[in-house]
């Protein structure tokens, strides 16, 4: 359809046309007949149209580019474009290859609609792709494009993958002296691990291993009233506020009292981007501790 409107470019492949097209940035003029039902009268007339970058325009005289003669008739910047089925029973179109222009600010109804008419299912389906290739064409080229360009690029100067804040908040530490330390040597992270892993197991042994008068102390019934994630008595609606105030990132966390349970506390923690709650309720004597 490209080829038969340029003229002046019949002798060039077909290949070599298309690519010129893509080349150029601009909309190539595209022409053929098309029937149109009157404004106000249910007659239909054969018009020829042309698609230019300005909208679509039909001549008064025949085949006449003279703009004296070029009626103008959609702008399909403001439109949409849909085919119409059983165009012959419900709008007497001449055949059944009907199409319409919608504009935007249409609803409902057929007012507002201009409906067109192609001589058969090729020229139709060419007016359609010509449609929306003067509307999505060159932003499809262009994306095309860049990801063309994406692809050819080395790995070692391509764009940085995108990474979530959890991933970026997570970094190998060492804590086994006063102050904790990033860990830059990934050969070392795994022996770190490992030695903070056998430094916990022997605390809990201890731990369990303690008189049961130096479990159930002062001290350590109060002991994580002096610790900084330790907020008191706050609802849930303040935890939800004090943790967004932080940017909702992953890992931020505190801890509070129960307003239900006077015994047990919450751990409220953001995870994906989302607050959420964790009960802790004091288990059996017997058991002793927290879960």
């Amino acid at each position: 359809m490209v080829s038969s409107c340029l003229e002046a470019n019949k002798s060039m492949a077909h290949s070599e046309l298309i690519q010129n097209f893509l080349n150029s940035g601009s909309c190539p003029e595209v022409q053929g007949f098309l029937h149109l039902r009157e404004a106000g009268r249910k007659v239909w007339k054969r018009f020829y149209f042309s698609l230019r970058r300005s909208g679509l325009y039909y001549s008064t005289k025949g085949t006449s580019k003279d703009p004296r003669h070029l009626q103008y008739f959609a702008d399909l910047t403001e439109s949409n474009i849909y085919y119409v089925t059983q165009g012959k029973k419900l709008y007497g179109t001449p055949t059944e290859f009907g199409f319409c222009i919608k504009p935007y600010k249409v609803r409902g109804g057929v007012k507002g609609l201009k409906l067109l008419c192609s001589e058969d299912e090729q020229s139709r389906s060419c007016w359609m792709a010509a449609f929306r290739l003067f509307k999505y064409g060159m932003q499809l080229y262009r994306n095309y494009q860049q990801a063309q360009a994406r692809l050819n690029q080395p790995s070692w100067i391509g764009p940085t993958p995108l990474r979530s804040v959890s991933d970026n908040a997570l970094v190998a530490m060492d804590f086994s002296g006063c102050t904790g330390r990033v860990i830059e040597n990934p050969n070392e992270v795994l022996t770190v691990a490992l030695e903070e892993a056998q430094a916990w197991r022997k605390k809990t042994t201890h731990r369990y291993s303690l008189p049961a008068a130096c479990q159930s102390s002062p001290l350590s019934a109060a002991i994580h009233r002096t610790q900084p994630w330790f907020h008191g008595r706050i609802s849930r609606e303040d935890t939800q506020q004090l943790i967004g105030r932080q940017g909702l990132v992953d890992g931020v966390f505190l801890v509070r009292e129960s307003q239900r349970n006077p015994k047990g506390f919450v751990l409220s923690l953001c995870h994906l981007q989302r607050v959420k709650h964790y009960l802790i309720l004091p288990v059996s004597a017997s058991g002793g501790g927290l879960r």
